[in-house]
Formats: C-alpha cells, sequence, structure tokens
C-alpha cells in the first residue's frame, strides 16, 4: 500500500498536462457516416466530438466521407456549425436544421429528423454519443428505421464488427452487425479521445441546410420541453475533465463532501461521487460516477472512501492513473488502484490539502 508520500508523488508527475497525440484515418469511396451531434454555446459538445473521431476511424475500413447533423435555432446554431467544420479534417459536411422544434433535445422531433436526413443521404453508419442525449434519440430512430443499434462502443474492428462492454465492463463483446443500413451505433466517448487540432488544417467543410419541406410533424405532442436544471460549477465537466476527485458514503454527510470539492479544486479537478454517496443526498446525481451515472475515463482518478463496487468499477476502470484511499484494506478498489492507501480519509484529504501546491 501506498504512503501519502507516494501518492503527492503520483500527483506531481502531472501526467494529465501532457496533450493526447494525434491520430491520423486514411479514407475510401465505399461508405458514408453522419454524426447526430449536441451543441450548447455556438459550440460542438466534446462528446459529440468524440463520436466524430469514431466516426473517422471508419474511414479506414471503407466509408469514404464524414457528415455532421446539427439542429436547432438561432446565432447559435450557425457557431456550432463552423465549429463542426473545422473540428476534424475527415468532416466533408455539415448539415444544420434551422427550426425551434429541434430547441430542445426531445426524442420526437430529434429521431423523426434523423429518420428524415437519413432518408435524404442514405447513410452507411449513423452515430452518436452514449450519453443522455444519444441514449434519448438513437434508439427511437433505430426504429423508425427498422434497424438493431449497437450501443455503448468502445472499438470499432471494421465497418460492420465492433467491441462493447458487458457485465458492467467486466468482459468485451465483439458483436457484427449484419442488417441492412444504416448501421446504428452509440459510442463512449471515453473510448475515442479527441485529437489534437492542427494548426497546418486550413480546410473547413460545407455547411448546407436540411430541406425540412416533407419533415413529418405528426405525434411531435406526446413530449413537451418544462425546463432544465444544471448545477453551477467553476470546475471542469466531470465527463471531461483530466483530474477526478470522488467521494463515497464514508464522508458521512454533505458538510465533510466539501473535503472532496477542496480538494477537486486545488487540482483543477471535477467532483465524483458514488451512488451511495448520491442517494445519501451529499450530492446530485449528476455527480455519480459509474454503470448507472457518467462514464469517465480521466488521466488521475482519486477515490476516497470508495469500497469498488462492480457498479462504480464500470465507469472509472479506464482512467489511466488510480489512487484509492480507504480504511478497509479489504476494499475492491484497491484491485484496479496503482496506488493504494489505508487509512482514514478525514486525515488523508486535510495532509493533502496541506502539502499540494496551489494551482497555478
Amino acid at each position: 500500500m501506498a504512503t501519502t508520500r507516494m501518492i503527492l508523488r503520483a500527483i506531481k508527475k502531472r501526467p494529465f498536462l501532457f496533450p493526447a497525440s494525434s491520430h491520423s484515418f486514411s479514407s475510401s469511396r465505399h461508405g458514408s457516416t453522419l454524426v447526430v451531434a449536441e451543441h450548447d454555446s455556438g459550440a460542438v459538445k466534446p462528446h459529440s466530438l468524440s463520436a466524430v473521431t469514431a466516426a473517422t476511424s471508419l474511414a479506414g475500413h471503407g466509408n469514404s466521407s464524414v457528415s455532421v447533423l446539427l439542429a436547432g435555432s438561432g446565432p447559435s446554431l450557425h457557431q456550432a456549425a463552423s465549429h463542426a467544420a473545422s473540428s476534424h479534417p475527415s468532416v466533408s459536411q455539415v448539415l444544420i436544421a434551422d427550426s425551434e422544434k429541434f430547441k430542445n433535445p426531445l426524442a420526437e422531433p430529434w429521431a423523426k429528423l434523423v429518420h428524415l436526413v437519413q432518408q435524404q443521404g442514405g447513410y452507411s453508419h449513423i452515430i452518436a454519443a452514449s450519453n443522455s442525449f444519444g441514449k434519448n434519440i438513437m434508439p427511437r430512430a433505430a426504429a423508425l428505421l427498422d434497424v438493431s443499434p449497437i450501443t455503448d462502443v468502445t472499438g470499432i474492428s471494421d465497418a460492420q464488427t465492433f467491441v462493447r462492454p458487458i457485465y458492467a465492463g467486466n468482459a468485451l463483446c465483439t458483436v457484427r452487425y449484419t442488417g441492412s443500413n444504416p448501421c446504428i451505433l452509440t459510442i463512449r466517448s471515453t473510448s475515442f479521445p479527441i485529437p489534437q487540432k492542427s494548426n497546418d488544417s486550413k480546410a473547413e467543410a460545407s455547411i448546407s441546410q436540411v430541406n425540412l419541406s416533407n419533415f413529418d410533424e405528426a405525434d411531435l405532442n406526446k413530449s413537451r420541453y418544462i425546463y432544465q436544471t444544471s448545477q453551477d460549477d467553476e470546475g471542469p465537466d466531470l465527463g471531461n475533465a483530466r483530474v477526478v476527485i470522488t467521494g463515497g458514503r464514508a464522508l458521512k454527510n454533505a458538510e465533510n463532501f466539501k473535503l472532496i470539492e477542496n480538494l477537486a479544486k486545488k487540482l483543477g479537478g471535477a467532483v465524483g461521487a458514488t451512488r451511495a454517496a448520491v442517494d445519501a443526498g451529499f450530492v446530485p446525481n449528476d455527480l455519480q460516477v459509474g454503470q448507472t451515472g457518467k462514464i469517465v475515463a480521466p488521466e488521475l482518478y482519486m477515490a476516497f472512501g470508495v469500497s469498488g463496487a462492480i457498479q462504480h468499477l464500470a465507469g472509472m476502470r479506464d482512467s489511466k492513473v488510480i489512487v484509492a484511499v480507504n480504511n478497509d484494506a479489504d476494499a475492491p478498489i484497491f484491485q484496479v488502484a496503482d496506488y493504494g492507501l489505508v487509512g482514514d480519509l478525514f486525515e488523508v484529504i486535510p495532509e493533502l490539502l496541506e502539502k499540494l501546491p496551489e494551482k497555478k
């Protein structure tokens, strides 16, 4: 087991400061891929950029072009379209559906939009991120297109063969798609990192409007958007953070959870929580990491008072460096940890806060 000094050494190595290497992909002329993308504040969300990465990897397996579909209304949509057009050299076209019907990510209008765009474009593959946006829309779109989707893909072997986790991530299943086009995929964004944008790449994809004249508006009133709530947080987004500090039920109450928040702030990381901590009301459920929460794969993952239930491990086992602190030497979290310390988190965290330098 590690000591506090070893944990400090692991943090000071700071592997999360080094950028990921870029990837190059080849292309051919036998297929095309549509990426259903989510945007906010004039930019494509990182989860959707990971879907673009997955789509470009198909280029080496017979797909010649990648198109990105954006929908919504107002200036932010067109700003996001410009962002998407320059997001990756393999993106050849950005399609925008400018209508108030798509202002909110409701499954009914968005699924019908995907159906319409597929009829117009005849894509061989349709890809979205396996987050709340993709999970909400893609199954309904697959039903409208009468195909079976392949969900939570973590690897692409060829244009018809994919890898996805089963049994809470304890096994990997290779799936071969034998159905008709399109092959619909949702991808785990942590498995398809966003490559660095090259400064030499100045070419941008064309931007086109989707023809909505034949859009079927029937049954759109089956659901309606009421409101959205989000937590005000100055730190990075949990799903994309390079450092994640997670607390479990051992923190005992919401007041003690501020220790986790203070450590995350000092390291410039995001705060995570186990399902037990969320169910106990310590933190809101959008901070939950695990099979029924968010899937993360940061450069550094620190778990305090986390036992390591199989459902939690499914959400963080792909982290590059895992540091665990628990007073139970037999806790399952130590089986996946790179550094482990058997100790009282109420002693370890204050010591780390004292010895760690302020983030510049």
